[in-house]
């Protein structure tokens, strides 16, 4: 059965509580406080829901991760890199970056990132959870990619790409920028072809958790500047 949460109570129900079909739905309800978003993804879920829609937070078995040692970049990758053909920054300007992310995009219908999802994680980066990366093609935006920071751990969101390997060069660059800070993992939630295609694999729900327990809490040299 759905557990309906409380605007009151912060807690979740156990991830193994979370239904098989579909696959890791955990609650429902709740709102998008601070508070409660940062319970949510120390304890293992995250909210995904349609306009229209009581808020939905999941907790999918299997989970993809990407672990930076194990990021792939391909040599048309590389090339791209090696050229220099885009500009990356940390933190420069995240509402712009999740505007784009909410974009409509070809193969969907309507966005997840509604507006109140998006003044919601807003707020996190302004008390310092949430950061963007922003790529550059001269002075346009050309790509980009959110998420949170707590502890050795970065929670991916929502990337977006207007340009040929955009959002790939941003994600290399973040991936690079957390192995040096010693981040042990990148949580990307689902898996896409994209983020396969970067070196992105499943892990069980459980092996997640033990992840969860050994490195929130521990100190990483993450600097969030340009």
């Amino acid at each position: 059965m759905l557990t309906w949460l409380k605007k009151n109570e912060l807690t979740f129900p156990p991830l193994d509580k979370a239904l098989r079909d579909p696959n890791g739905l955990l609650a429902a309800g709740g709102d998008l406080s601070a508070e409660r978003l940062v319970q949510a993804y120390r304890h293992g879920c995250f909210p995904w829901y349609q306009d229209g829609q009581p808020i939905l937070w999941w907790s999918p078995d299997p989970r993809t991760v990407l672990f930076p040692a194990e990021l792939h970049v391909s040599r048309s990758l590389a090339k791209v890199i090696r050229q220099q053909r885009y500009r990356v920054t940390f933190d420069t300007d995240f509402a712009a970056v999740i505007r784009a992310c909410a974009g409509l995009r070809a193969y969907a219908d309507g966005t997840w990132i509604t507006g109140s999802m998006q003044a919601a994680y807003i707020h996190l980066h302004e008390h310092g959870l949430a950061h963007s990366v922003e790529v550059w093609q001269g002075e346009q935006l050309v790509g980009g990619l959110y998420g949170l920071a707590m502890g050795k751990l970065f929670f991916g969101e929502s990337m977006f790409s207007h340009a040929d390997n955009a959002s790939k060069v941003g994600f290399a660059a973040l991936v690079g920028h957390l192995q040096a800070a010693g981040f042990a993992l990148i949580d990307c939630q689902m898996p896409t072809e994209h983020l396969l295609s970067l070196g992105a694999r499943s892990i069980s729900r459980e092996d997640f958790a033990w992840h969860l327990r050994t490195y929130l809490d521990q100190a990483n040299t993450a600097t969030w500047v340009c």
